[in-house]
């Protein structure tokens, strides 16, 4: 932000040197970054930060030294004289897209002679890089570059039917721009519209057709609030930026509008004469309410390690436009200023004393108290999980979180609700919010197979949006993995990752279908009665759908069960006195039977003194395979912490563990 000398001597005494000025500014947040003689003025450079949109016009800046220094600030009245005739009368505005703009207001003013502008209008724009067009269009850029507000002045006799419609574009309709550049519109942008066609990109470019010039007699002034997030999408959509797209994407004044709207009307008048239509047409919503904030002044000293007195602070507050509701020895109650959206809390408040007052006034041997903090349970869980799959062999990889259409449609195991599209691509034709992490994941594998990475063990956790109807997003924590190993690899790092978290329930296995996922080999885990993860490996299908020459596995699991459940806190466990007794159980067993149903039976008929239960292996031959059977080999650890279990003791167990085995499953014992 570029601001000249000369200007803010219009609003604020500038008793001091510039140099001064300039590290006062620098000291209380806005940078300086250069000052270049222009003539007898100078034009000072300034950094201005995204959360200060306020300072992104000479006002802003000059009420800023006021403050500094204690001077009084000077504003101009804009306060315009009116004739008789109704500007309701003279044009009709509507609003038809609420969402892309807040507020549009409308004044007209008739009988102006368009013409050079007087030397120091010019003179103020070029110390500040603007070229002189007219009087009019120097106005408006004046008052631009005074408050921060835009404006546009529209030729009103070359405006269709009288009328502004602000309306979203529609598709194949063009608009050549002032800058005599043809951009299309579409839906999604928000164009200023006469009866028949656009005139205008909404808070971005007028149109060249309505422009005014040295034949236009009559004016229309407009001044609005646009959707900071619509002007932004809409600038880079179009790769067209300016410096009323740029204020509007950050954000401005509310209460702005309408003064900006009046300034220009004044100037006009002086420098152009004619009659300023009574009244403004002004649509949309009214500028929102303001909530108070209340600064405690205990909160200083322990958050700055200084005293402020408390006159100081309600000085400070009262100079930065802060209206002051209560006020006592404990605290002070204010509602900011319309114009500073980012004040909304106490530690805000806090900060514009602390800028204010001085930070060069805070000795660097202050002491300031502190106070112990920690990580939330989720964060500690994930540095277990990160820490639990590196061990592995797995690399965390890191993802966008929009994917294209086809990937999106892929896989999307957690809904069938379509996904949310995103007006701007991120990256070529990533438009859709990502419903799953695993089309990232198997992206990234095949851009690691083009390079012939012989190990692609990979994981990542990032959140997924569900869709849920009229209501924002369902944003989940997800954790997702893809292997070049089999089901089984990859389900053991799942239950190795559990173990790490000394999740105390079992899995539960259930049949999980999917076209991208092999027929046998993709379930369903289930925890404490919730589906929790999906297991697969790619079919043939999948491969091709996402590019993949060699064999890969996939697992998504949802973090929020194993937050609830993980155990982070080491617990002391008594080392048994009795000796432990271990059986091995061969069965031959249905081929449709599960391990996990198995060992479900198995923990159950044991009881209490099961201490570990292991798989070793499944055995099968051609015999075997005709009968639709299968041997499963395991071993069971027994132990009774309160006396030594016998041998028959322990051979009752394993009978009983056959015997329930066999009622269920139909399962024989087989000599090992």
């Amino acid at each position: 932000m570029i601001v000249s000398w000369n200007w803010l001597k219009d609003y604020v005494a500038l008793d001091v040197p510039a140099t001064e000025v300039e590290r006062r500014l620098m000291m209380a947040g806005l940078n300086h970054e250069s000052t270049q003689p222009v003539g007898d003025d100078l034009a000072i450079d300034l950094e201005i930060t995204s959360n200060r949109p306020d300072c992104l016009g000479h006002l802003g800046i000059a009420r800023e030294i006021a403050v500094l220094f204690e001077r009084r600030l000077q504003l101009p009245p804009a306060a315009p004289e009116e004739s008789k005739s109704a500007v309701a009368s003279l044009i009709q505005v509507s609003l038809e897209c609420p969402r892309h703009c807040y507020r549009y207001t409308v004044r007209v003013v008739r009988g102006v002679k368009v013409g050079p502008s007087p030397t120091w209008l010019a003179r103020r724009l070029a110390t500040i890089g603007i070229a002189t067009i007219n009087n009019v269009v120097d106005v408006t850029n004046y008052v631009l570059m005074e408050c921060g507000q835009p404006l546009h002045a529209f030729d009103l006799a070359r405006l269709a039917g009288r009328r502004i419609v602000v309306r979203e574009g529609r598709e194949g309709e063009t608009l050549l721009a002032i800058d005599h550049k043809t951009y299309p519109t579409g839906a999604g942008v928000c164009v200023i519209a006469d009866a028949e066609q656009p005139v205008g990109i909404g808070g971005v470019m007028g149109g060249a057709e309505t422009e005014v010039t040295q034949a236009t007699t009559e004016l229309l002034i407009e001044s609005a609030e646009f959707a900071p997030l619509s002007i932004r999408n809409t600038a880079r959509r179009l790769g067209l930026h300016s410096d009323s797209s740029y204020r509007f994407e950050r954000g401005l004044d509310p209460e702005g509008v309408d003064w900006a709207s009046r300034r220009a009307s004044e100037l006009i008048l002086d420098l152009a004469g004619g009659e300023l239509a009574a009244g403004v047409i002004d649509v949309g919503r009214p500028p929102p309410r303001r909530e108070p904030i209340v600064l405690r002044l205990a909160q200083l000293p322990r958050i700055l390690g200084i005293h402020v007195a408390a006159g100081e602070v309600r000085r400070i507050l009262e100079a930065l436009g802060n209206a002051v509701r209560a006020a006592d020895e404990r605290q002070v109650e204010v509602v900011p200023p319309s114009w500073r959206r980012d004040l909304t809390r106490e530690i805000d408040l806090i900060e514009e004393v602390a800028r204010i007052h001085g930070y060069d006034a805070i000795p660097e041997d202050v002491s300031v108290p502190m106070s112990p903090s920690a990580e939330r349970k989720q964060d500690r869980v994930l540095g277990r999980v990160r820490q639990a799959l590196t061990a592995l062999g797995y690399d965390e990889a890191l993802t966008l979180s929009a994917v294209e259409e086809g990937w999106s449609a892929a896989f999307s195991p957690w809904t069938d609700a379509p996904p949310l599209i995103s007006p701007t691509p991120i990256l070529r034709r990533a438009d859709r919010l990502r419903r799953s992490l695993v089309p990232s994941l198997l992206g990234v594998r095949r851009t690691n197979e083009s390079v012939a990475n012989p190990t692609i063990e990979l994981f990542e956790i990032a959140n997924v949006y569900l869709p849920r109807p009229d209501s924002l997003p369902d944003e989940q924590v997800m954790l997702a993995l893809t292997s070049g190993g089999d089901f089984f690899a990859v389900k053991g790092a799942i239950e190795a990752t559990l173990g790490a978290l000394a999740v105390p329930a079992g899995l539960e296995v259930r049949d999980f279908k999917h076209p991208l996922l092999s027929s046998g080999r993709a379930v369903e885990l289930w925890l404490a009665g919730a589906r929790l993860a999906i297991v697969g490996e790619l079919s043939a299908a999948g491969r091709k759908e996402f590019e993949l020459r060699g064999t890969a596995t996939v697992a998504e699991l949802r973090l929020a069960p194993l937050v609830d459940l993980a155990g982070l806190v080491p617990r002391y466990r008594e080392v048994p006195a009795t000796p432990a007794i271990s059986r091995d159980l061969n069965l031959e067993i249905k081929e449709t039977v599960r391990w996990s149903d198995v060992a479900s039976t198995v923990r159950e008929a044991a009881g209490s003194v099961l201490e570990q239960l292991a798989f070793k292996d499944i055995y099968r031959n051609d015999e075997l395979v005709r009968q639709g059977e299968k041997r499963l080999l395991f071993s069971v650890t027994l132990r009774d912490p309160q006396a030594t279990l016998t041998g028959a003791q322990a051979d009752a167990i394993r009978e009983r563990i056959v015997a329930a085995c066999s009622q269920r499953f139909g399962a024989r014992l087989q000599a090992s």
